[in-house]
């Protein structure tokens, strides 16, 4: 008999419509998967196959607007969800209202990055309670809680270089770990066990199958570092392991993040999508993809936007889009930084909230900031080619990689915001929503915007964070942690950043997670922390804006 090997995931609903929406698994062979909902609506699609794995994304039609409807799964007819005996309330769809100005209740959606299933076994001591695996014990705990409309997974959803006891020994079992690439993710197999340690606990199972989430890589994801020069990329290009590892990670957040980003018209018009489900074996197109987005970013599109009523959402790639070349060095390349530029000013005045979704914080603690700009000044030479390699050399052990890093396109993104939140047709905020640096804080800038404009970011899900590190940051958001990147600029002749900013809340450290809820032209923002128990506290409860 069939079985469902992974999911079901719960990925894009049309708050246009109001519906239809997609839902993702993984079969242990080929079949029909099909989703069948309480109100009549369902759909069906044949299995896809890439390296002996078996996949469907199915379109779920004929939903009925502004309602919850349950669902089960059946392959090759047979129900395979829910599970038997399962204690877990029915998994739902919830579909907006169709009149896309006023939406029948506030969007909630919560955010955060950086998640592992388990502590690596090199790491001591324990990661602390999961915050997205405690959420969902809440929801499930009582049907009737209010639940975010959307997650926001902003990267390092697995971690292919820091691995947990169990696979290390699962990895020892199918090659030498003494080889390189030692006991880390070597293929696309292995990254299909991370992907099952992750989505197979219980409760995250359960939450990925009700609430709709939407996802956008980091650098664990594939490497730590993944992109932070182009020193680096040619030392991994040049080791016999990297090719096989980068392609496997593209393939991999393709199949298990990726499609699930795409609305059932994007997924129709994907030639990748629609070569991959040609074939009885999409392996070899894939692969192809994939090695074309590794030699030629520019190729391949990893950002998308979402419109949720009157909220637009752009989910931006700060890993593969990058400009390298230490003389041009971007964080997007010109393409996609048009493609923001674009979708940010698109309809401009037709929407009243604006969220940028970036993996990477664009408004760090100022010491921090401007010790990324002295960096990158160092390693374009700026100090001599004695003070460039000390440059590239901390450039990696130090994570200079940020947003500041990219002084061009820090100055590019700045200026686009405040050109959004300016002016009679400008939203009534602006949110660069980001994770990433394991700990959660509140940033306002100091710009003369119409919008009121944010850095929210929150992290980590599920990690921890060095004692060293937390008193870094700490000292990185203090006056004199700003009195000594004054330093750092003098000594790079980098003069001072294009704007100022300020910290209004935090930093808070700990497993975490934020929720942003828009209503109107309001905005309230709540942080809650993962605690023994375990249990959810809050710990931020606050208005972004004046209540209307």
């Amino acid at each position: 008999m069939t079985a469902m090997r992974l999911g079901p995931l719960l990925r894009y609903v049309n708050w246009d419509t109001g519906d239809s929406a997609t839902i993702w698994l993984e079969a242990d062979r080929p079949c029909t998967a099909e989703v069948l909902c309480s109100d009549g609506a369902g759909g069906s699609v044949r299995t896809f196959q890439v390296a002996g794995h078996h996949y469907a994304m199915v379109p779920v039609t004929g939903l009925t607007p502004d309602s919850t409807t349950a669902y089960e799964v059946l392959l090759d007819g047979v129900r395979v969800w829910p599970l038997p005996d399962t204690h877990f309330p029915p998994s739902t769809i919830t579909t907006p209202a169709t009149a896309r100005a006023h939406p029948p209740h506030p969007l909630r959606l919560t955010f955060g990055s950086c998640r592992q299933a388990a502590p690596p076994a090199d790491r001591r001591g324990p990661h602390g309670a999961d915050a997205l695996d405690t959420l969902a014990a809440q929801l499930a705990a009582d049907p009737d809680a209010v639940r975010p409309d959307v997650l926001l997974l902003l990267g390092d959803q697995v971690y292919a270089d820091h691995l947990s006891r169990a696979t290390r020994q699962w990895l020892s079992a199918r090659r030498d770990l003494r080889e390189a690439p030692g006991a880390q993710v070597a293929d696309f197999e292995e990254y299909t066990r991370l992907y099952y340690e992750s989505w197979l606990d219980p409760e995250i199972r359960w939450l990925l199958s009700t609430v709709p989430s939407l996802h956008i890589f980091d650098d664990h994801d594939v490497i730590d570092d993944w992109n932070t020069s182009a020193a680096w990329l040619a030392e991994m290009r040049a080791t016999p392991w990297w090719q096989e590892r980068v392609l496997s990670g593209l393939m991999s957040y393709w199949v298990y993040q990726h499609l699930g980003n795409l609305s059932p018209a994007e997924l129709a018009a994907d030639a990748v999508y629609a070569a991959v489900r040609a074939t009885p074996d999409g392996t070899d197109a894939l692969r192809a993809f994939a090695a074309s987005a590794d030699a030629d970013p520019a190729t391949v599109r990893w950002s998308y936007r979402r419109d949720f009523g009157r909220s637009r959402l752009l989910m931006v790639d700060t890993r593969a889009a990058r400009v390298l070349d230490e003389d041009g060095r971007a964080m997007l390349d010109p393409a996609e930084q048009q493609w923001l530029r674009d979708n940010a000013l698109a309809g401009h005045g037709g929407y009243d909230h604006l969220l940028i979704g970036s993996s990477l914080p664009w408004l760090m603690p100022p010491l921090v900031h401007d010790a990324e700009v002295w960096n990158a000044a160092l390693c374009r030479g700026e100090r001599g080619p004695r003070w460039a390699r000390i440059g590239e050399n901390l450039r990696r052990r130090s994570d200079l990689e940020h947003w500041a890093a990219f002084p061009a396109s820090f100055a590019a993104l700045s200026d686009l915001i405040e050109e959004v939140g300016t002016g009679p047709r400008a939203p009534a905020t602006v949110c660069v929503l980001s994770g990433d640096v394991h700990h959660a804080y509140v940033a306002e800038p100091r710009i003369p915007s119409t919008a009121r404009v944010f850095q929210l970011t929150c992290s980590p899900v599920h990690n921890s964070i060095h004692t060293a590190v937390k008193w870094g940051f700490r000292l990185g958001w203090s006056r004199w942690g700003r009195w000594l990147g004054r330093g750092f600029s003098r000594h790079g002749r980098t003069g001072r950043p294009p704007l100022s900013w300020r910290r209004t809340g935090g930093p808070w450290f700990g497993n975490q997670l934020m929720t942003l809820s828009l209503s109107g032209r309001s905005a309230r923002l709540r942080l809650d922390q993962a605690r023994k128990g375990p249990r959810l506290a809050t710990v931020l409860d606050r208005d972004l804006t004046p209540p209307e």
